[in-house]
């Protein structure tokens, strides 16, 4: 059995795509998804500090699932005020995204369902659909052309999964066509906004103003918020159904009061500093300016700059970490074959004058 592993990963080393754990370097970050800074914003870290000298049992472990003794007052005043935030009923509050989306994937579906995702769908859902009875189909990536002609082949109940803001092409999906289109044929459409939180608000969702055509939304809370851990915001009935029938919330054991105590607190930050998804913007602003082509929205924090050449890839990386510039190169099988590329994060602390020496090395190896 270990022979099999070692051919495996002997494999992956050979086509340099091995995945390997490393020390977090220091160096300028065009890489992570603290997308507003607030994961080592001194102001916010005094703010939680304070909360934790007041009440030092914010650290300590839960000691059980949520349906033991792992629930809270603070658990249960942190889902109200999620859901009262996005305008829901409720919320939901898992350790991770990726819990979040097994959960909802993994119970809500079964076997007279089909799941109808979008190809790009982050990974969680995929794993998700493995785990469930339903059967799932695949649409064209950002083509609502594409999902209508599959739901008008259905006969029986659909959930559609997409991503507001995908996190490897940096693109958004044309909310409001997809969601006219879940109501057009009553299919339950699921929207992970795990990118667009904090950099749009509380999310496109918010913005494009359709809490009451979305059946249910993961928000996560390890990037733009800079926290960890994520909330499914739905209806009342959605919530009690998870917690009866959805392993990934009923086996785990609950997180320790202080990250839903930092949850609630960097949601109430957010809302003292406008001017950080504000600086955010303009810092896009600046890296679109520079004219790099990128399949990515001009709207994104997340700009990917297909590099195909896999040695290529590896150089131009090397070039910008040399010159101190953190960034992150996407091989395949984490992205098709043919579609590497270089994942660039803006974020709200980069400065105008880092963005266009990081985009001057780009350009040369281009």
């Amino acid at each position: 059995m270990l022979k099999k592993f070692q051919e495996a990963l002997d494999k992956r080393k050979e086509a340099g795509i091995l995945r390997t754990l490393k020390p977090k370097s220091a160096g300028i970050d065009f890489y992570s998804n603290d997308y507003l800074g607030l994961a080592g914003n001194k102001e916010l870290q005094a703010q939680l500090l304070l909360k934790v000298q007041e009440n030092p049992t914010l650290l300590s472990g839960s000691s059980g699932s949520r349906l033991i003794s792992g629930n809270s007052t603070i658990t249960d005043e942190t889902e109200e005020y999620i859901a009262e935030q996005h305008q829901y009923p409720a919320a939901l509050l898992f350790s991770s995204g990726y819990n979040a989306n097994l959960a909802l994937f993994s119970s809500l579906p079964d076997r007279h369902n089909t799941i109808i995702i979008d190809e790009q769908i982050h990974r969680s859902v995929h794993d998700a659909c493995r785990m469930s009875h339903a059967r799932k189909l695949k649409f064209r990536h950002n083509d609502p052309e594409d999902l209508e002609s599959i739901l008008k082949k259905q006969t029986g109940p659909c959930f559609i999964a997409i991503e507001s803001l995908y996190s490897m092409d940096g693109d958004l999906a044309p909310l409001r066509e997809i969601a006219a289109l879940a109501k057009k044929y009553n299919a339950a459409l699921i929207v992970d906004e795990a990118h667009a939180f904090g950099v749009f608000g509380y999310g496109l969702i918010e913005k494009c103003e359709l809490q009451n055509d979305v059946f249910a939304s993961v928000i996560t809370y390890g990037k733009a918020l800079g926290a960890h851990g994520a909330a499914v915001i739905c209806d009342e009935t959605v919530k009690s159904y998870l917690v009866n029938f959805a392993s990934p919330f009923i086996y785990t054991t609950a997180a320790q009061d202080f990250l839903w105590m930092a949850i609630k607190t960097g949601y109430e930050f957010l809302k003292q500093k406008p001017e950080l998804p504000e600086k955010l913007h303009q810092n896009i602003e600046i890296f679109r300016n520079q004219n790099i082509e990128t399949p990515s929205s001009e709207l994104s924090p997340i700009q990917a700059v297909l590099v195909t050449d896999n040695q290529q890839l590896r150089s131009l990386q090397k070039a910008l970490f040399d010159n101190n510039f953190l960034t992150y190169a996407v091989y395949s099988p984490t992205v098709k074959e043919g579609t590497e590329r270089l994942r660039i994060c803006l974020h709200s602390f980069n400065t105008e004058k880092e963005i266009k020496q990081l985009t001057g090395i780009i350009k040369a190896f281009l």
